[in-house]
């Protein structure tokens, strides 16, 4: 579910709150790190569980159906029960390892939020997309994974209500939430009729490597600080300290970290990769001033044989 460019997030996002903290417990800091990307799977498991509360809330609305007085726009679709008989909707509902797993971490987000529910389910009845699937006598998984998709993608995952929740409810949630929708949708997307509940619930990370990463990352990253510094103030004579963008530091101090201290890791991975961050969390031309940076210490570092690289490397 993770890839590395998130662990690298994950960790920037970790050094910033200490800058911001002032605490230089290094525990507190891993256990700050692990819970992060732990929050991420959280937040992937409520995405899901907001399915299961549209389907009580749609199962809910067709059983009080019959004792209506007014006839709705409902009572003319062929079959009244065709969304909460939706087969990939079902997989979800009815998955017990999910169940388990929200029960286990007692995530009753929704139960005791349930007006965001109703807000959703609203907009989803409401919709033309929902209108065209009722009216339609086509059945199959396939028609019924694309409305499931587009819902999520047209109305759910757009909604401002949702994403103040979710902003106000933990503070890593803001990066997270595209990051958890897009492997969401991706993963609807690849679901079969016959995928089993453990397809639902992925790991979150590919393997215990990729979290000894982040941590090795974390540490070296910040025990080695001041010396990063010097190493990015050489590069830079004509900038002062309080010129350099706060993230820009610290994505500079993890490059330099990672090209120094992880020899499996190609040097163009690692440049790649913090570039891409630059343009998506700091400012404009962050990555074009960092790209400057790195690219004069790569070359000092192979000239003075610091740079030592080697293995096919970790993506």
């Amino acid at each position: 579910m993770l890839t590395r460019r998130h662990i690298r997030v994950k960790v920037m996002q970790c050094i910033y709150a200490l800058i911001q903290s002032h605490d230089e417990s290094l525990d507190k800091q891993k256990k700050f790190l692990r819970y992060s990307i732990d929050s991420m799977f959280v937040l992937y498991l409520l995405m899901l569980d907001l399915f299961v509360e549209l389907h009580k809330m749609a199962k809910r609305h067709v059983q009080h159906a019959p004792k209506k007085y007014l006839a709705s726009e409902e009572d003319d679709y062929p079959n009244r029960e065709k969304f909460i008989n939706n087969r990939l909707l079902l997989q979800i509902v009815e998955n017990r390892m999910l169940k388990k797993e929200l029960l286990k971490r007692k995530l009753q987000v929704w139960h005791l939020n349930d007006e965001y529910i109703k807000i959703i389910y609203k907009d989803v009845v409401s919709s033309d997309l929902y209108k065209k699937y009722m009216a339609s006598t086509n059945s199959s998984y396939e028609n019924d994974k694309e409305l499931i998709i587009a819902l999520f993608k047209e109305i759910i995952a757009p909604n401002d209500k949702i994403y103040e929740f979710f902003e106000d409810d933990k503070l890593t949630w803001v990066d997270d939430f595209p990051i958890v929708n897009t492997f969401l949708v991706k993963r609807l997307g690849k679901t079969k009729p016959t995928a089993n509940e453990r397809f639902f619930l992925p790991r979150l990370l590919k393997d215990e490597a990729d979290m000894e990463f982040a941590d090795e990352l974390l540490i070296k990253t910040l025990l080695s600080d001041a010396k990063w510094e010097k190493e990015i103030e050489a590069k830079t004579p004509n900038w002062d300290n309080d010129r350099i963008a706060e993230i820009d530091s610290i994505l500079l101090k993890m490059a330099i970290c990672e090209l120094l201290n992880f020899s499996s890791i190609p040097e163009k991975v690692t440049l790649n990769e913090y570039l891409e961050i630059a343009k998506e969390y700091s400012t404009p031309k962050s990555s074009i001033f960092i790209n400057g940076v790195l690219d004069k210490l790569v070359k000092e570092y192979k000239a003075t044989g610091k740079l030592q690289k080697m293995g096919r490397g970790l993506l």
